[in-house]
């Protein structure tokens, strides 16, 4: 299967905001001509550039065609279908649903009507090295699709139904009532060693035991889980498919299973729960890319119980925006808040659950296209990358305050997941983020107490060995760093994973061959994502393959980095993320 395609398929929609410029300033000001030779190659080597990002769950829903007004080319019922599946795989997550622009530039009927349907049909067969992707001469998109979408975006945008409390109810079920759920746990299974799986492609998750490394149980839920977050208690393990459904699992059951599920809009990517002493386990949240919103829930049931859309005004120019999409959610130790983190607007908000009737939610301003990120090791401050700027916000959830925006030093397009605590030798303690656009990662000192001239700021820049990294790794047991290169081009980058010494930083790292450790011989062997079992004695990693061919799981030995075992099963399709109980429950990363 074809790199882009792959992750299309699994990374959230604008996460790296690398198709920047559908026109871009000079573009639009200039001719539409082929790009020469140098910049296509540059572009197409370029894992920023081979990147796209996608709604492509929204491809499926059902909206109306627009009527036609006089003068604009026509669109069949057969070939508006074809237009609006490409657009909301490929064009969405950057451009938006409603073509107002996000991390792209917008593509209403006034901006295109002005450039024309040449002008369009060039720019998507050749693309642009600001980040267009050329479609058509890479063969991802026919003639014939290139002139239904150039036609497509001369005309009226459909808009996707809103999603509301009464369309959230009529997917609420309470499978197992709380009065009937065990009042103890009735299974001898190690929940703190336990991994919750995605299988991306099936819509499942598999419970691996993180001793035996065999499978528990497959357990079905939403399309493409993007995330598993544990309640306070570590009872109740909640994942969230890209389709906005929401599983709730027992994991005191015999056999864990749903007791609770619901959907809260067509396409999201973040679930959470309370963690504030005396507040465990008493609500959860989920945010959606469509429609723009949070929605707060009992902890017990899943009922949802208030909507909150994120719609508003940008935090640089102060513009209207009308899809802010919900990206990352943290749970406060500090206070009785969720963290919610709005894409396109770039504000943090701080969402105080004491009384949810009379809501009070502190906006902090900080940049756009915030996406993912973490905790420090202390779990006081939060630092999340607002990725296609560059930057990365971090808040004190104590005072809740922005504390800094970090941007010197800070690589291109940071995709940090949750970030990696450790105590560097010289600089104290730093959280760290790798990158998809090059192959730095970068260190940000953390302690403003006992380090305060380290303290927000990028102390180091490690040169790994290429971008197209999702996620980076370490434990507070371990002295190694991991940072995995998943979307690199380069089939040797995107098959290994870099390790450096913690305790002697300034080395080289050493490439670890995951990919041919696992013993698949066909695909692709995308590696992804580390994850350590509860110790931080071994490590896991994913080895993603297409969906009809064979993919596993490689257990490393931290100690020694070393093969430990590998778990092949072929009920194993397209494994990604992997989330342990302990660490996920305790924000251990």
């Amino acid at each position: 299967m074809h790199y882009s395609s792959l992750a299309v398929r699994w990374c959230s929609a604008a996460v790296f905001g690398v198709a920047v410029a559908f026109f871009s300033h000079v573009g639009v000001a200039q001719d539409a001509k082929k790009p020469g030779a140098e910049e296509l190659k540059k572009h197409k080597t370029s894992p920023g550039g081979q990147y796209q990002p996608s709604l492509d769950v929204m491809k499926d829903q059902d909206v109306e065609q627009p009527g036609v007004k006089e003068g604009v080319p026509t669109l069949s019922g057969a070939e508006f279908q074809i237009a609006k599946k490409i657009y909301f795989e490929r064009c969405a997550g950057c451009h938006g649903v409603l073509r107002k622009g996000a991390t792209g530039k917008p593509l209403t009927t006034k901006e295109t009507k002005e450039l024309g349907y040449d002008y369009l049909k060039s720019f998507i067969t050749y693309g642009s090295p600001g980040g267009m992707p050329n479609w058509g001469t890479s063969g991802q998109m026919t003639d014939q699709e290139i002139d239904i979408m150039s036609r497509y975006l001369l005309n009226e945008p459909p808009t996707p139904p809103e999603f509301g409390l009464k369309e959230i109810k009529a997917t609420w079920k309470v499978l197992v009532a709380p009065e009937d759920r065990p009042s103890k746990k009735m299974n001898d299974i190690d929940l703190d060693n336990l991994f919750s799986v995605t299988l991306r492609d099936t819509g499942e998750i598999a419970l691996i035991d993180g001793g035996t490394k065999k499978i528990i149980t497959i357990i079905e839920t939403g399309y493409a889980v993007h995330i598993s977050r544990l309640s306070a208690s570590g009872r109740y393990l909640f994942v969230i498919g890209r389709d906005a459904k929401i599983n709730m699992i027992d994991l005191w059951m015999k056999t864990p299973a749903t007791v609770a599920e619901t959907k809260i809009g067509l396409e999201a990517r973040s679930v959470e729960t309370s963690k504030m002493k005396g507040w465990e386990d008493k609500y959860a949240i989920a945010g959606s890319y469509w429609p723009p919103q949070f929605v707060i829930m009992d902890g017990d049931t899943l009922e949802p119980l208030k909507i909150v859309s994120t719609r508003g005004m940008t935090v640089d120019e102060q513009d209207y925006h009308p899809e802010p999409r919900v990206a990352a959610i943290v749970g406060s130790h500090y206070r009785p808040e969720f963290i919610v983190n709005v894409k396109e607007t770039g504000k943090i908000l701080l969402v105080n659950y004491e009384d949810i009737n009379n809501l009070q939610v502190t906006t902090i301003g900080a940049e756009r296209f915030l996406h993912d990120g973490g905790l420090d090791s202390t779990k006081r401050y939060f630092l999340v990358a607002a990725n296609a700027r560059n930057t990365i916000a971090v808040i004190d959830t104590k005072t809740g305050k922005l504390v800094k925006l970090v941007r010197d030093g800070v690589g291109q397009t940071p995709h940090p997941g949750r970030g990696a605590n450790f105590v560097h030798p010289k600089f104290g303690p730093v959280w760290a983020t790798s990158h998809l656009g090059d192959e730095t990662v970068a260190l940000i000192g953390t302690d403003p107490e006992k380090h305060p001239e380290s303290a927000w700021k990028v102390v180091q820049s490690l040169e790994g060995q290429g971008g197209g990294s999702l996620f980076i790794k370490t434990h507070p047991n371990s002295s190694n760093l991991w940072v995995d290169t998943p979307l690199n081009p380069d089939a040797e980058a995107s098959s290994s994973v870099a390790v450096f010494d913690i305790n002697k930083i300034d080395e080289e790292y050493e490439v670890i061959p995951i990919g041919e450790m696992s013993g698949i011989s066909e695909g692709v062997r995308r590696v992804v994502q580390g994850e350590y079992n509860r110790d931080g004695t071994e490590i896991w990693f994913s080895v993603w393959n297409g969906k009809d061919q064979e993919s596993a799981i490689v257990v490393i030995d931290d100690k020694t980095r070393k093969l430990k075992t590998v778990i092949r099963d072929k009920r194993l399709v397209t494994p990604t993320g992997k989330f342990n109980v302990f660490n996920t429950k305790n924000d251990v990363y």
